[in-house]
Protein backbone atom coordinates (compact mmCIF):
# COMPACT_ATOMS: atom_id res chain seq x y z
CA UNK A 1 0.00 0.00 0.00
CA UNK A 2 3.14 2.32 0.75
CA UNK A 3 4.55 2.05 -2.61
CA UNK A 4 0.65 2.60 -4.38
CA UNK A 5 0.14 5.82 -2.34
CA UNK A 6 4.31 7.01 -3.40
CA UNK A 7 3.02 6.55 -6.87
CA UNK A 8 -0.21 8.08 -6.69
CA UNK A 9 1.45 11.39 -4.92
CA UNK A 10 3.92 11.05 -7.67
CA UNK A 11 0.99 11.16 -10.48
CA UNK A 12 -0.45 14.03 -8.82
CA UNK A 13 2.74 15.93 -8.79
CA UNK A 14 3.28 15.76 -12.44
CA UNK A 15 -0.31 16.51 -13.42
CA UNK A 16 -0.30 19.40 -11.57
CA UNK A 17 2.74 20.51 -12.58
CA UNK A 18 2.43 23.43 -15.52
CA UNK A 19 4.79 22.86 -18.92
CA UNK A 20 7.87 24.87 -19.07
CA UNK A 21 7.54 27.21 -21.71
CA UNK A 22 10.74 27.32 -24.19
CA UNK A 23 12.91 30.30 -24.26
CA UNK A 24 14.88 30.59 -27.64
CA UNK A 25 18.14 32.70 -27.94
CA UNK A 26 18.50 34.83 -30.81
CA UNK A 27 22.02 36.73 -31.27
CA UNK A 28 22.10 40.24 -33.35
CA UNK A 29 25.35 40.11 -34.92
CA UNK A 30 27.38 42.66 -37.03
CA UNK A 31 28.40 39.37 -39.38
CA UNK A 32 27.02 36.04 -39.27
CA UNK A 33 24.46 33.46 -41.45
CA UNK A 34 23.30 35.79 -44.12
CA UNK A 35 25.62 38.17 -44.28
CA UNK A 36 26.10 41.49 -42.23
CA UNK A 37 23.98 43.03 -39.52
CA UNK A 38 21.57 39.88 -38.73
CA UNK A 39 19.77 38.13 -36.34
CA UNK A 40 20.86 34.69 -35.72
CA UNK A 41 18.35 32.94 -36.45
CA UNK A 42 16.73 35.62 -38.62
CA UNK A 43 12.98 33.31 -38.31
CA UNK A 44 11.55 31.76 -35.08
CA UNK A 45 8.52 29.67 -34.26
CA UNK A 46 7.57 29.48 -31.16
CA UNK A 47 4.77 28.59 -29.09
CA UNK A 48 2.40 31.14 -27.39
CA UNK A 49 4.12 31.55 -24.07
CA UNK A 50 7.26 30.53 -25.43
CA UNK A 51 9.96 33.69 -25.06
CA UNK A 52 13.41 34.85 -26.76
CA UNK A 53 16.21 35.89 -25.24
CA UNK A 54 17.79 38.88 -27.39
CA UNK A 55 21.37 38.73 -27.09
CA UNK A 56 23.41 41.63 -28.64
CA UNK A 57 26.78 39.50 -29.22
CA UNK A 58 27.89 42.34 -30.80
CA UNK A 59 27.31 45.77 -29.44
CA UNK A 60 25.46 48.03 -31.03
CA UNK A 61 21.85 46.13 -31.72
CA UNK A 62 18.28 46.52 -30.63
CA UNK A 63 15.06 45.12 -31.20
CA UNK A 64 12.35 46.91 -32.24
CA UNK A 65 8.75 45.89 -33.44
CA UNK A 66 8.14 47.04 -36.86
CA UNK A 67 4.70 49.05 -36.94
CA UNK A 68 1.81 46.75 -38.80
CA UNK A 69 3.71 43.45 -38.69
CA UNK A 70 2.38 42.32 -34.78
CA UNK A 71 -0.61 40.80 -33.99
CA UNK A 72 -3.59 43.08 -32.97
CA UNK A 73 -3.08 43.90 -28.97
CA UNK A 74 0.46 42.25 -29.25
CA UNK A 75 2.85 44.07 -26.66
CA UNK A 76 5.11 46.49 -28.96
CA UNK A 77 8.45 45.62 -28.46
CA UNK A 78 11.96 48.18 -28.17
CA UNK A 79 14.74 46.93 -26.30
CA UNK A 80 17.61 48.89 -25.36
CA UNK A 81 20.99 49.15 -27.72
CA UNK A 82 23.30 46.81 -26.32
CA UNK A 83 21.60 45.48 -23.39
CA UNK A 84 20.15 41.94 -23.82
CA UNK A 85 16.00 41.51 -23.33
CA UNK A 86 14.01 38.26 -22.75
CA UNK A 87 10.51 39.08 -25.03
CA UNK A 88 7.64 36.59 -23.92
CA UNK A 89 4.73 35.81 -26.54
CA UNK A 90 1.69 35.16 -25.69
CA UNK A 91 -0.87 36.15 -28.70
CA UNK A 92 -0.40 33.79 -32.01
CA UNK A 93 0.46 35.26 -35.39
CA UNK A 94 3.56 36.87 -37.32
CA UNK A 95 5.65 39.59 -36.14
CA UNK A 96 8.34 41.04 -37.97
CA UNK A 97 11.31 43.35 -36.15
CA UNK A 98 14.25 45.15 -36.72
CA UNK A 99 17.17 46.47 -35.37
CA UNK A 100 16.72 50.47 -35.03
CA UNK A 101 20.42 51.59 -35.75
CA UNK A 102 20.96 48.40 -38.91
CA UNK A 103 16.93 48.43 -40.15
CA UNK A 104 18.41 50.24 -43.95
CA UNK A 105 21.11 47.58 -44.25
CA UNK A 106 18.14 44.95 -43.76
CA UNK A 107 18.81 43.66 -40.23
CA UNK A 108 15.37 42.41 -39.59
CA UNK A 109 13.90 39.12 -38.04
CA UNK A 110 10.63 37.25 -38.45
CA UNK A 111 8.88 35.48 -35.80
CA UNK A 112 6.35 33.19 -35.83
CA UNK A 113 3.81 32.35 -32.68
CA UNK A 114 1.42 28.97 -32.60
CA UNK A 115 -0.43 28.36 -35.73
CA UNK A 116 -2.72 31.29 -36.48
CA UNK A 117 -1.89 33.39 -39.70
CA UNK A 118 -4.34 35.99 -38.95
CA UNK A 119 -1.91 39.28 -39.96
CA UNK A 120 0.11 37.40 -42.23
CA UNK A 121 -1.25 39.35 -45.55
CA UNK A 122 -1.35 42.27 -43.43
CA UNK A 123 2.74 41.92 -42.50
CA UNK A 124 3.91 40.95 -45.73
CA UNK A 125 2.21 44.32 -47.24
CA UNK A 126 4.14 46.45 -44.75
CA UNK A 127 6.11 48.75 -47.00
CA UNK A 128 10.29 47.60 -46.43
CA UNK A 129 13.42 49.31 -47.47
CA UNK A 130 15.22 47.47 -50.40
CA UNK A 131 17.61 45.13 -47.94
CA UNK A 132 14.80 44.43 -45.62
CA UNK A 133 12.43 42.99 -48.04
CA UNK A 134 15.03 41.11 -49.92
CA UNK A 135 15.70 39.76 -46.27
CA UNK A 136 11.76 39.14 -45.53
CA UNK A 137 11.20 36.97 -48.76
CA UNK A 138 12.76 34.31 -47.81
CA UNK A 139 11.84 34.49 -44.66
CA UNK A 140 8.10 35.24 -45.49
CA UNK A 141 8.46 31.86 -47.52
CA UNK A 142 9.19 29.74 -44.32
CA UNK A 143 5.77 30.20 -43.06
CA UNK A 144 3.13 27.65 -43.25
Amino acid sequence: MTIFRALLVAAALAVSVPALADEVTVKTLNSGPGGMMVFDPAFVKLKPGDSIKFVPTDKGHNVETIKGMAPEGAEYVKTTVGQEAVVKFEKEGVYGFKCSPHYLMGMVALVVVGDKRDNLEAAKSVQQNKLAQKRFDPLFAQVQ
